[in-house]
């Protein structure tokens, strides 16, 4: 008996990650297994493992083109593979919070405007300074520490924006979300496994000195935690992606000035 529900419950905890590697990549598990609803509402605590994947991918993808091409180049070929692994997912909520937060002056305005599928003005522009800033930051880190960085920034900055969403209300009702889920709250077992999986690459990986990085991303995702409480009430999943985005910058920014200490 205790065999039997030790299988069904690892068998729901699979499908939970299948559910969460099909949301937040474009591998399509979906064509392999059945993936009931319900599994997506629990896949938050698997977004720091899926950053493993996206994370690993763009790593290997940076090796394998800066043996080719210029290191410039090299850094935005690997970071446009991991837009292609992800869909755009993430990128279209940071861009949709230029828009929001930039141009909407109540909660009504900021969530009707990063509803909108048109790219404004803030969108445009907040992006190619993010981009501009992220490939020049990324190109100026050591190559020997480039891959490394890769791998320790995603995971985090999943995890940090993860541990967001649990502290904040969804600003919006389900029927108005865009993926049309709201996910549930994390229990502390899965509190646990969010930690493990955005915080075990930065132990195996950095050195102590190094670990000072985390404290740029951290202040970031209590500056959009406060902005987001005090402008909408709440998160949403454009949010969600552009913090995780903004957090996984400021890690790189810091990870750039701590090898200069």
């Amino acid at each position: 008996m205790m065999d039997k529900m030790r299988s069904k419950d690892m068998k729901k905890i699979l499908l939970q990650l299948a559910a969460a590697i099909t949301f937040f990549t474009r591998l399509p598990l979906w064509k392999l297994l059945e993936i009931p609803s319900e599994s997506f509402k629990k896949i938050i605590c698997f977004w720091p493992l899926t950053g493993w994947i996206t994370a690993g991918f763009t790593a290997l993808a940076w090796l394998a083109f800066s043996m080719i091409f210029p290191p410039i180049l090299a850094v935005i070929l690997a970071f446009g593979c991991k837009v292609l692994l992800t869909g755009g997912l993430h990128e279209d909520g940071l861009g949709d919070f230029f828009d929001g937060f930039g141009g909407g002056r109540t909660k009504e305005d900021v969530l009707r405007i990063m509803k909108d599928s048109h790219v404004g003005s803030y969108a445009l522009i907040g992006m190619i300074f993010y981009y501009l800033l992220l490939i020049n930051t990324v190109v100026s880190i050591p190559k020997e520490m480039t891959a490394i960085a890769i791998f320790a920034a995603d995971p985090f900055s999943k995890m940090l924006t993860a541990l967001m969403m649990n502290m904040l209300p969804y600003a919006r009702t389900e029927q108005e979300s865009k993926s049309k889920t709201l996910f549930e709250k994390l229990s502390p077992g899965r509190l646990i496994s969010i930690l493990i999986f955005g915080l075990l690459p930065i132990i195996l990986l950095l050195e102590v000195k190094l670990c000072l990085t985390v404290l740029l991303p951290i202040a970031t995702v209590i500056f959009v935690f406060f902005l987001a409480k005090k402008r909408i009430g709440g998160y949403t999943g454009d949010i969600c992606g552009a913090t995780a985005l903004l957090c996984e910058l400021s890690f790189y920014l810091s990870f750039y000035v701590v090898l200069k200490l």
